[in-house]
């Protein structure tokens, strides 16, 4: 059985590939606890289990597609985040990403020095250990590049899997622990306490709705003005007024038989019907035995439009909430949630707003288009995907890359395509944001690229690595262990140090920052957690794409350091 399993396999080496996929994707999604490997390290883990049981052929092309793809993903989902993290309020936590990636390149240098490492195990301890399972495609990239005899680079590719699977579960674990076990030990803080004061600070309630509350269900109830009521006698602006904290609107009015939409200056009259809308528990605490609710299907029949708007407008980049809530084409129109980087960050009225954000709002029909235009542009649903866009700029970034060298003593070596590819994802995604309809790829597209391309690209390479691998560790011994564990902890502290001395940021902000330089979302999900609050995204986003662009480089650079 064993034996036409193996023949099988290397017969079929694509159905061997989808094995691999989905074995990953079920090792990844085992969780012990919070902790879970992730489809992209359980696929190499299957890699090299198939790859030790049997000697399949792996083509190059396939891999260098694939993980171009997932690089162009990367580069096109990260750009306007990355851009605008360059630019404004990011940059504390963008600092803090580049020393954190510094740190944890000049440690894997100094570590695989130390260990006596060559190219291939000192790629791998480096993108293991800083759970960046992307650098193992571009440190292949470049170990492909090199002038040596094809064997020789083939073991250096080989040794790179093998170090990373080695030092990957504790650079993904490690982060964690530090993130929610040793830093705030070390800070002499309460992670509740903390984030409850930065959530205070930023204009966030628990207990009261309002802009904080964007979350919950909005509702548009009729109600009858009665004669003694103190609307009487108000205007539709004045009235609005009375209660901005919860961004109340009168929407219609029904004056005997007559609907008329509510102009500000409109004034309210007793018996009045109103059309009232706002966040639905603000609604109930204020005309809770106040206000006789009227079923009126007539009057409540006012068209809603929710829409997905990138913000583009130079002008509303930067200010934050409370200012945008206050425009007079925002009146009546409602934020339901804001997606930054692909991750929601929370609704409040100190928050301030970046190019690239995707807001997601409702409200009726006209409102809420005339507040589009005035944001940016709506996205609305569509499955196409701009493909002359995506081949032409992968073409072209692989072009750069090639043409782009670099020289160090005997030995030169080319920016990659893998480099190039990845900045040209990087240019499309941040141009997206100045023209919405260039380039276009939908986020499922985007994800598939990501995800699938990543986990094929890691699969295959474990398959390589397979039949080296047992022999490849007993060469490094269990010393590669403990320096991936030195390589995974000391950027967390270097980071924690100058964060909290030097650029003094808050230590919710600071813990999802250190997240971010690491690319570690689980850790800034287990943040989260503990902390009982969402706040620990607003570090994260901002360090996140600049860690994800510098830590993917850094396996072509320790090539290169070490081929040297």
């Amino acid at each position: 059985m064993l034996a036409w399993l193996e023949q099988f396999l290397v017969r079929y080496p694509e159905l061997t590939l989808f094995l691999v996929i989905a074995a990953g994707y079920g090792i990844g999604n085992i969780k012990i606890g919070t902790f879970s490997l992730g489809p992209v390290a359980g696929a190499l883990f299957a890699g090299l289990f198939i790859g030790w049981l049997a000697p399949v052929p792996v083509a190059g092309m396939t891999k260098s597609f694939l993980f171009l793809l997932f690089l162009f993903g990367i580069g096109y989902s990260v750009g306007p985040q990355f851009m605008q993290a360059l630019k404004r309020d990011g940059l504390k936590p963008m600092l803090l990403a580049v020393v954190v990636c510094i740190t944890g390149l000049a440690t894997s240098i100094v570590m695989a020095k130390v260990l006596g490492l060559d190219a291939g195990f000192a790629a791998g301890l480096m993108s293991g250990a800083l759970s960046q399972s992307a650098a193992i495609g571009t440190a292949t990239d470049a170990a492909n590049g090199l002038a040596l005899p094809e064997a020789e680079r083939g073991s250096i590719v080989a040794h790179i899997a093998v170090a990373h699977a080695v030092c990957y579960i504790f650079g993904y674990a490690g982060v964690i622990i530090f993130s929610t076990m040793i830093a705030p030990a070390l800070l002499r803080i309460d992670l509740r306490t903390e984030a409850l004061r930065l959530e205070q600070s930023l204009g966030m309630s628990r207990t009261r709705p309002g802009l904080a509350s964007a979350l919950r269900k909005f509702e548009l109830r009729a109600y009858r003005v009665a004669e003694d009521s103190p609307l009487c006698g108000l205007t539709v602006a004045a009235a609005e007024a009375r209660f901005p904290e919860h961004r109340l609107f009168l929407h219609r009015i029904r004056r005997r038989e007559r609907i008329l939409e509510a102009d500000p200056a409109m004034t309210i009259a007793g018996g009045d019907v109103i059309a009232l809308s706002g966040p639905r528990e603000a609604i109930v605490e204020l005309t809770r035995s106040r206000a006789n609710e009227i079923d009126d299907k007539e009057l409540l029949d006012v068209p809603l439009l929710a829409a997905d708007v990138l913000l583009m407008r130079a002008e509303l980049a930067g200010a934050s909430l409370a200012v945008i809530s206050g425009k007079d084409w925002a009146r009546g129109v409602y934020l339901r949630s804001i997606s930054r980087g692909g991750q929601e960050i929370p609704v409040a009225d100190g928050i301030t707003l970046q190019r690239g954000d995707l807001l997601r709002i409702i409200g009726p029909e006209t409102l809420a288009q005339n507040a589009a235009e005035r944001i940016g542009a709506v996205v609305a649903p569509d499955a196409s995907i701009d493909y002359f866009v995506l081949g032409l700029a992968i073409f072209l970034g692989g072009v750069v890359g090639v043409l782009m060298t670099v020289s160090v003593g005997h030995v030169t070596l080319s920016l990659s395509t893998s480099v190039g590819t990845l900045l040209a994802g990087l240019l499309v995604g941040h141009l997206r944001t100045h023209f919405p309809l260039f380039g276009r790829i939908p986020g499922g597209a985007v994800a598939l690229m990501t995800s699938l391309g990543l986990s094929a690209f890691v699969g295959l390479t474990g398959i390589e690595a397979g039949p080296v691998f047992l022999s490849a560790l007993r060469e490094v011994g269990v010393a590669l262990l403990y320096g991936g564990v030195v390589v995974t902890l000391l950027p967390q502290i270097v980071g924690l140090l100058v964060g909290h001395f030097g650029l003094r940021m808050h230590p919710i902000l600071l813990l999802g920052a250190l997240a971010g330089a690491q690319t570690a979302t689980a850790s800034m999900a287990a943040v989260q957690e503990r902390s009982g609050s969402p706040v620990a995204v607003l570090g994260y986003t901002p360090a996140y794409p600049v860690a994800n662009i510098l830590l993917t480089t850094w396996g072509a650079l320790m090539i290169l350091v070490f081929a040297a």
